[in-house]
């Protein structure tokens, strides 16, 4: 499971030109699941997002995580993010699971951090979307859940 995390101070999903979800404070991220990803890999990934310490302190530090700002999530599925390039111009999409699995892994992953106490909003898996994102820095950062991390 890839996930690209931005840190915002605004982002929404609009679907035909209407809003379908919009936060304030918090991360954007756009979740790509993998054939052979599992609801292990959602519930490492959900974890290590709500514990990042990405949020600037009262110093100017990067020292508050999500939660300690009561930041929000607007997660996007984006399939595009298993992208295999090795070979041609055009990507290829095989490592991406289908919507069968991919779905309920998306889902999972979300009702993972609401557990973690961080409101959810998301996108419509497989529409066509319009993303709007405020960064806020810019901090963006890539988590991979099959890259062992150190602690």
């Amino acid at each position: 499971m890839i996930a690209v995390l931005q840190r915002v101070s605004r982002g929404e999903v609009k679907i035909l030109g209407r809003s379908r979800a919009k936060i304030d404070m918090g991360y954007v991220i756009l979740l790509g699941v993998a054939e052979d990803d599992s609801q292990q890999d959602a519930d490492w990934l959900a974890k290590k997002i709500v514990g990042l310490r990405v949020f600037e302190d009262d110093d100017e530090k990067m020292n508050l995580s999500i939660k300690d700002v009561d930041g929000k999530a607007l997660v996007i599925s984006q399939f595009t993010l298993l992208a295999d390039m090795k070979r041609g111009r055009r990507p290829g999409f095989t490592r991406a699971a289908k919507p069968e699995k991919a779905i309920p892994l998306y889902e999972h992953f979300m009702d993972q951090l609401w557990h973690e106490g961080i409101e959810v909003e998301k996108g419509e898996f497989g529409a066509d979307m319009q993303v709007h994102i405020m960064n806020e820095g810019p901090v963006t950062l890539v988590l991979d859940s099959t890259v062992k991390y150190p602690r």
